[in-house]
């Protein structure tokens, strides 16, 4: 049960979701985490991965550093935070 209460579902959040891995904690409820994508180059097809950070809510104070979570667009909830948990995918070891 335990776990359940940290999974909320998706359908609550109608905005976009990512994947991406827990990199820092930054205060109360804050995480930082880092979302990699692949763009083709589009002259020489080479794979360039692309990096971005978002400051995430969590309201619970789950997520270490490590865990790969799934987020969601939300309202925003400070200057900076416009993302919330959506689900923990993996902890790390």
């Amino acid at each position: 049960m335990n776990n359940q209460a940290k999974q909320l579902p998706a359908q609550i959040f109608k905005g976009t979701s990512k994947t991406g891995t827990a990199i820092s904690r930054a205060g109360s409820k804050t995480v930082i985490v880092r979302v990699d994508s692949y763009i083709t180059h589009p002259l020489y097809k080479k794979k360039i991965r692309t990096t971005r950070r978002f400051a995430v809510h969590d309201e619970q104070d789950t997520v270490k550093v490590g865990d790969r979570v799934v987020i969601g667009e939300t309202r925003p909830v400070s200057k900076t935070k416009h993302w919330k948990i959506i689900q923990i995918i993996g902890k790390k070891l």
